[in-house]
């Protein structure tokens, strides 16, 4: 297990911010847990890094940094109505779904092409273009460092909510986890709902029956279209989360702009309102404040022009936020998590 003093995390994070970490260690087998948790002890502070992609690291890190890099898949059981799948957490998600889709094993197909590794999206429950990870999820396993023992966890166990679950709101480095279990099943159904797809070109062409496989390739279509690429510009994908506001907050916006971009949630007594286009709305997209600025194509985009830290992010988002509210009534929630 390498273990690397004074690390410069700057190319460890699809922000490209600068920072630096006291250690850093690189975790690949779980014969190495019982190492971690006494490494984990040694230094107090722990931080799980996974991809780098839904973070934003302080210039200076004080902690004992896990980097993931576990691999593998299989599937781990069968039955007549689903595949279980089972997938390392230091896999690239984006990978995993390509690997899937091409098995024939359909159902993560609308989540291509999001940035980080399995293990990381639990933790954000990550989901794209109506489809969310908890619709998928069967089970996990997490290694707990300051107990060192080893737990399975089911729905029930993570707590799932939009872009939460239980590892978000538990002690900060506790809890590495080792493996990610999904559940696909063979009565296959397409997810059309958001209109990207539903119009896309690529899900009509001749009237042919929509698959996984056209599914796939649209989503990816469309997000290289309208999000920049971490390795040509900085970013982190979505900065903002779309906020949920109730029907009186949302009939006050609708007032104001008739034509807001809100999804009714099913309870019925609430909306999600679009980030994006509040902020684009408001007049950010494109603008530019120092090193960093929102990325002129998809507004709820914050991007690193070069040479920026955590401080120049915190500004610029914390403008956005004042804005928001200003304008709308609403208050905007940061989506990757601030590591200080």
């Amino acid at each position: 297990m390498l273990h690397i003093h004074d690390q410069d995390l700057t190319s460890l994070n699809t922000l490209g911010l600068h920072s630096r970490a006291r250690a850093l260690v690189r975790y690949s087998a779980v014969g190495q847990l019982p190492l971690l948790t006494q490494q984990a002890a040694r230094y107090g502070k722990v931080m799980v890094l996974g991809g780098g992609s839904n973070v934003v690291l302080a210039p200076l890190l004080d902690c004992l940094v896990v980097k993931v890099e576990s691999q593998g898949i299989r599937v781990l059981d069968e039955s007549d109505d689903a595949w279980i799948i089972e997938a390392q957490a230091g896999e690239v998600w984006h990978d995993l779904v390509a690997h899937c889709v091409g098995r024939g094993w359909n159902g993560l197909e609308n989540l291509a092409l999001i940035p980080g590794t399995v293990g990381a999206a639990p933790v954000q429950n990550i989901g794209a273009y109506g489809v969310e990870l908890d619709q998928r999820f069967h089970s996990l396993t997490a290694w707990d460092l300051l107990n060192g023992r080893q737990l399975e966890m089911g729905p029930e166990d993570c707590r799932f909510s939009y872009r939460n679950s239980f590892f978000k709101q538990s002690e900060p480095g506790r809890w590495l986890i080792t493996a990610l279990r999904l559940r696909l099943p063979k009565a296959w159904r397409p997810a059309l709902d958001y209109p990207d797809l539903r119009d896309h070109p690529m899900l009509q062409a001749g009237g042919a029956a929509v698959s996984a496989r056209r599914i796939f390739d649209a989503v990816c279509e469309v997000r290289r279209r309208k999000l920049p690429d971490p390795a040509v510009l900085g970013n982190a994908g979505s900065f903002f989360k779309n906020p949920i506001v109730d029907a009186a907050a949302f009939d006050a916006v609708r007032k104001m702009h008739p034509d807001v971009v809100a999804y009714a949630q099913d309870d019925g007594r609430a909306y999600k309102l679009a980030a994006g286009w509040l902020i684009d709305r408001a007049g950010w997209k494109g603008r530019r404040m120092g090193r960093v600025g929102v990325h002129d194509r998809q507004a709820l985009v914050l991007v690193n022009y070069g040479g920026a830290d955590a401080r120049d992010i915190a500004q610029l988002a914390g403008a956005i936020k004042a804005d928001i509210q200003a304008r709308f009534g609403v208050m905007l929630e940061q989506e990757p998590v601030q590591v200080c």
